[in-house]
């Protein structure tokens, strides 16, 4: 993955939060991704919602595993810390660091292969153990770093570029962390900034384990008529010279509408999903209720949006396995150590 850094150039009248800081200095690389790709648009809502939040960079910590999605961290807060694991195992590793160090702000970036074939397992332990992150789901139902095969979250009856269409049933990640017991559960739209920006900072402000299913169309290989979460794209601009692939830029699809809208939207192959907001009145506190709302606007063709659900009366990880406040990362060796005689007592029991 190639590596650029921004040119460090701000307008000196740029809005600073209450710590000074300006958006750009929350800014990461130059993204390498396809021009239009989805995924930009969700590190621009993240560097709006950690610069809005007045998050200190040192104190963030950024993690992922593999795939177009888990780049994404490279280009935002380039003075956080940072681990991008291998495939899947993104949470396990989150799980470790947040064990050591609980004062870092966490946000794990993953996409619908990441987390929801090999990495299902973590997925499903992380939401199990409360762990205290916002899990961010970059969801276009491709691997795309492999050339475009179906994903777990792939629709029935989505069409690939070559080959047959999909017949499996998809793994919804909302309806999954809902049957887990996820404490904070939203899906957004990539185009919809000012929608999935509040979402974000609501995930890192809440205690426990924070969902954002983001769907976010691939432009390079979901581009052709019959795909259900991309933006299709005639290479008109081609011409085959040796065996290699030109991804021509595509204009970015955006949306604004109406708390408890349904608004279609229109992908650049002609194709359209429907996405609705949920009412301003709805009650994100009921598992039930919540469950049966996403599964009646599923048959009924429609994705929603929004904050689904949420539960702030169970404690987080460290709450629930009683765990000091001082970090581990942070306590003193001599009373990390239990000593000769009591690791001797421990180590008994297992012989």
């Amino acid at each position: 993955m190639s590596y650029i850094s921004k040119p460090k150039v701000a307008h000196p009248n740029m809005p600073r939060n209450s710590l000074g800081l300006t958006a750009r200095d929350y800014e990461g690389a130059v993204s390498t991704l396809c021009a239009g790709c989805g995924h930009d648009s969700v590190t621009a809502a993240i560097v709006q919602a950690v610069f809005e939040l007045n998050v200190e960079p040192h104190m963030l910590a950024k993690m992922s595993g593999i795939g177009c999605s888990s780049k994404t961290p490279a280009y935002f807060v380039n003075h956080a810390h940072g681990f991008n694991s291998v495939h899947g195992r993104m949470p396990s590793v989150t799980t470790g660091a947040s064990a050591a160090n609980r004062t870092l702000t966490y946000i794990g970036v993953s996409g619908d292969g990441d987390s929801l074939s090999i990495g299902v397992g973590q997925f499903v332990h992380a939401i199990r153990r409360n762990l205290n992150m916002c899990y961010i789901i970059e969801n276009n139902g491709v691997y795309g770093l492999t050339k475009g095969q179906f994903s777990a979250s792939a629709d029935i009856g989505s069409k690939p570029k070559k080959g047959l269409p999909n017949q499996q049933e998809p793994i919804d990640p909302v309806s999954t962390a809902l049957s887990l017991g996820a404490t904070y559960i939203a899906r957004g739209f990539s185009g919809d900034k000012e929608q999935l920006v509040p979402l974000i900072q609501g995930a890192l402000l809440h205690e426990g384990f924070s969902l954002v299913d983001v769907i976010s169309p691939c432009v390079t290989f979901n581009d052709h008529e019959g795909s259900t979460k991309s933006y299709a794209h005639t290479r008109q601009f081609y011409h085959h010279v040796v065996d290699t692939d030109y991804i021509a830029p595509a204009e970015e699809i955006k949306a604004a509408y109406a708390e408890g809208a349904a608004m279609p939207i229109e992908l650049h192959d002609g194709s359209k999903i429907v996405l609705r907001k949920v009412y301003s009145d709805y009650e994100p506190t009921s598992r039930a209720s919540a469950f049966k709302y996403l599964r009646e606007r599923l048959n009924a063709g429609e994705i929603v949006t929004g904050l689904l659900y949420i539960d702030d009366s169970r404690g987080e990880m460290h709450d629930l396995m009683g765990n000091i406040d001082t970090p581990l990362s942070e306590y003193p060796l001599d009373k990390l150590h239990p000593g000769k005689e009591e690791l001797k007592k421990i180590l008994s029991r297992y012989r």
